[in-house]
């Protein structure tokens, strides 16, 4: 049977699973509905599409060769009604219905057995009425890919018919003779960068917050999850009139709201600042999304303790200008990067004490993930809102996610339920805070 190994990266996201810390990305989508529109009829649709993908057909197996490895392969039994089912929401407000069950769904880890994966059509009270979840599992694909993957359902990029999978060939774990040399050469140059990479990580370690920060939890096991939706056009007006980008606009927003949200909570902000992992996509502009990770980061220091929403731009930008002109793959936020260095057996027995070690390094995950800007549909039903959602690293609370799609910006933000229960009022705080941005610009 054809098989393709996990890339390091992957692997590594394969073993930090444990059934408190699923690994798995997702997305909750709304569909403005036609009138004709039945729940039953989008979920026929929504699985025949995805059994056209080849790569929702694969499962992980572990392999004799590397020690410690896994691969892909064909799942030969598959059924795509294992992966696709319906949810009816009790009657209530659509939205906060379909946020409520979104976040009991994204507790559940995916079943190792199959392909990591899985899509729920929730329903209301009016037939017409619906929304899709889509959970993937990080050793699947990042940000990059788990759109390419979803948008593969949706109607203008839907696989025109089902086909089986053509998986790459097996990876050989020996070199051709002939390339010995280059890869030795290529192997020092990573291995170097691994080591400065490795250091920095040290250096940036730290004890982190505390224990009693709100960004700080023993895991309970159970998830929440929250919405916001911001103009970008406030966004763009802010950037145009501040200089920096779009993202450090929103960066700056997030501070801005966990300021917010941290002074309601008890009136008082922490003496660090909160230091958030901001991935940075490592694909090639124009090169295809394909599947799998390829992912560095930077890390940042969120100026939560600064009361001036100028003045918290200000820092943010001129940090993510330090970040960039270091570039993605140096530095203690290129973290990712070092699983590319290690054997699989070291992800196998290692993934749990590197999950604990998160806390060390950053606080908060802050990440944004880019969508088509054309307008899409599945079924004729309107795309109105997609809210991204990330997988909260071992010992933290929060991990907030960002695309913008349709003219605005939509927040996901994934909680762990006990350790946040007012994680509205969280969602709340970051449209203040962008109004507050945007007057303090506007009165200069």
């Amino acid at each position: 049977m054809s098989s393709e190994l996990l890339a390091p990266l992957d692997l590594a996201f394969w073993h930090l699973e444990s059934a408190e810390h699923p690994m798995h990305l997702g997305a909750l989508t709304h569909f403005d509905p036609l009138p004709a529109t039945r729940g039953e009829e989008i979920l026929d649709l929504l699985a025949a599409r995805a059994a056209a993908i080849p790569r929702l057909r694969m499962r992980v197996r572990g392999v004799w060769l590397p020690v410690g490895g896994a691969a892909w392969v064909a799942d030969t039994d598959f059924d795509v009604r294992r992966h696709v089912s319906a949810v009816r929401l009790p009657a209530g407000d659509f939205a906060a219905e379909a946020a409520r069950a979104a976040g009991e769904l994204m507790e559940q880890p995916l079943e190792r057995g199959l392909p990591p994966w899985r899509m729920y059509v929730l329903t209301g009270e009016r037939d017409a009425e619906f929304a899709v979840l889509v959970k993937l599992h990080h050793a699947l694909a990042d940000g990059m890919s788990a759109v390419a993957i979803g948008a593969a359902v949706l109607d203008q990029l839907a696989v025109p018919g089902a086909r089986r999978p053509h998986p790459a060939p097996p990876r050989s774990w020996l070199p051709d003779p002939r390339q010995v040399a280059g890869l030795a050469r290529e192997r020092v140059g990573e291995l170097t960068r691994a080591v400065d990479i490795g250091a920095s990580v040290i250096r940036a370690s730290r004890l982190g917050l505390g224990a009693d920060s709100a960004l700080a939890a023993h895991s309970s096991g159970t998830r929440r999850l929250a919405t916001a939706v911001l103009d970008h056009d406030d966004v763009q007006r802010v950037r145009r009139a501040e200089g920096g980008t779009a993202n450090d606009v929103l960066l700056a927003v997030v501070a801005g709201g966990l300021r917010r949200w941290l002074l309601e909570r008890d009136a008082r902000v922490p003496g660090a600042e909160p230091r958030a992992l901001v991935p940075v996509s490592r694909r090639r502009p124009g090169a295809p999304a394909g599947s799998g990770n390829r992912l560095s980061a930077y890390l940042l220091g969120l100026p939560v303790a600064e009361p001036d929403p100028l003045a918290r731009l200000t820092a943010v930008r001129t940090a993510m200008d330090r970040n960039k002109a270091a570039g993605p793959g140096r530095g203690a936020g290129a973290v990712a990067l070092l699983a590319d260095q290690l054997p699989p057996l070291a992800h196998r027995f290692g993934a749990p004490l590197a999950g604990s070690a998160a806390r060390l390094l950053f606080d908060v995950l802050v990440t944004s993930v880019p969508l088509p800007r054309t307008r899409l549909s599945l079924g004729g039903c309107p795309l109105r809102a997609v809210y991204p959602m990330a997988p909260l690293a071992r010992g933290q609370s929060l991990a907030i996610a960002l695309s913008t799609y349709g003219g605005r910006v939509h927040i996901g933000l994934v909680a762990d339920g006990k350790a946040v229960p007012d994680l509205d009022r969280l969602a709340a705080s970051f449209g203040k805070d962008l109004a507050e941005l945007l007057g303090a610009s506007a009165a200069r």
